[in-house]
């Protein structure tokens, strides 16, 4: 079994011109491996996405076009990136966004990857599964744990800020199959996480709304609380009508 306190991570972010997964250009990766009693290699690198960087992008992650202008491309970045993931268990914040574009890119160029064979821990997930911080961004997580601040949305930065958090989400599992086994399940989301109904309680938010966020396509946790919510008032509706032998009188 694999200790989790013996296991060799692998914690990547990339920071892009936005979030459409087909068109959006990286323009920035960092990667950090560790343990968790340590960290170990760091690489960290902006890109040249040869596209405009859209300003509300900017206003994310702080990164301007004279930054990215005459950086490397990302056919040039991604071996090492690669290299450095290796086979190891992948660690980040929403991490399918991130394991999608450096895939993207890299069958794109033509350059070996196999990263998405690889086993990975999403710190979204497990703070949903901590359900002890009242927001599950990775800046509510860093408040809540008391990580010192790292500066401004930058990939690197995040990664620090990331790999602090997922060795508290962690500590009171003992392997990296128990944690595994836990997450092939939906988790319950308390409180509705977007929309205009955020950070609402889900038992107060009114059933249209939850009916049709019901038909979106959501995340497996998300689907799952929305549609659990859904059937809980379905049944105390019923039974507090089956209950009141009065109730068509």
């Amino acid at each position: 079994m694999g200790l989790i306190k013996k296991e060799t991570f692998v914690c990547v972010d990339c920071e892009a011109t936005g979030l459409d997964l087909e068109e959006d250009k990286i323009v920035e990766v960092a990667v950090v491996i560790f343990t968790i009693e340590k960290d170990f290699e760091i690489y960290d690198s902006l890109v040249d996405p040869k596209v405009k960087i859209p300003e509300e992008s900017i206003k994310i992650h702080n990164i301007t076009q004279d930054m990215v202008e005459g950086q490397p491309l990302i056919q040039d970045v991604l071996p090492k990136v690669l290299k450095m993931i290796g086979k190891h268990i992948i660690v980040g914040h929403g991490i399918g966004f991130d394991i999608h574009l450096i895939n993207r890119d890299a069958k794109k160029h033509g350059l070996p990857s196999t990263i998405r064979n690889n086993p990975f821990f999403d710190t979204l997930r497990l703070a949903r599964l901590y359900g002890q911080c009242p927001q599950n961004s990775l800046q509510s997580l860093r408040q809540h744990f008391n990580i010192n601040n790292e500066g401004a949305h930058r990939a690197l930065n995040d990664v620090i800020v990331n790999i602090e958090v997922f060795r508290r989400l962690v500590e009171k599992y003992k392997t990296v199959e128990e944690l595994q086994k836990i997450l092939e399940r939906p988790i319950y989301l308390k409180n509705m996480p977007l929309g205009k109904h955020k950070g609402r309680p889900l038992k107060e938010v009114p059933v249209e709304y939850l009916k049709w966020a019901a038909g979106k396509n959501f995340d497996q946790d998300l689907s799952y609380s929305i549609k659990s919510e859904i059937k809980r008032r379905r049944q105390t509706k019923d039974f507090s009508g089956s209950a009141n032998p009065f109730q068509n009188l």
